[in-house]
């Protein structure tokens, strides 16, 4: 399965493990899973780091090495991306969990979250 990560379940799994749900370090390890983490959300921890939120005081540089390193693979956001998010319903105004969604969507992959609102999407969204 293609497995888009959202940027919490990044983070968590590139450093605070422990925050992750069994079936999210299940998912995680399965083999046969491809992991993706998106541009959008590199774009999100500079923001809000440089914004000094608590949650994202990783270097984002360092993060990007290591998630390269672990054989995740970056997805680009695209105009196509940016267009899908016009069809979304307006259940959630995160932006960037909006460009996720869309990107999961339009890629073919499942969105892994940790966000109950971004679960009321349905298809195609596990909430661990």
């Amino acid at each position: 399965m293609k497995l888009l990560l959202d940027t919490h379940i990044l983070l968590w799994s590139a450093g605070q493990p422990e925050k992750l749900s069994e079936q999210a370090r299940t998912l995680l390890l399965d083999p046969s899973n491809i992991l993706y983490f998106s541009a959008a959300s590199m774009w999100e921890i500079v923001i809000k780091r440089g914004l000094g939120r608590d949650d994202f005081k990783v270097d984002p540089l360092r993060l990007l090495k290591q998630l390269v390193i672990n054989g995740y693979e970056e997805v680009a956001v695209s105009s196509d991306h940016a267009l899908a998010v016009e069809i979304l319903p307006p259940l959630h105004k995160d932006p960037f969990d909006r460009i996720l969604i869309a990107q999961a969507r339009t890629e073919g992959m499942v969105l892994l979250t940790a966000d109950s609102h971004i679960s009321l999407y349905g298809d195609g969204i596990v909430t661990v």
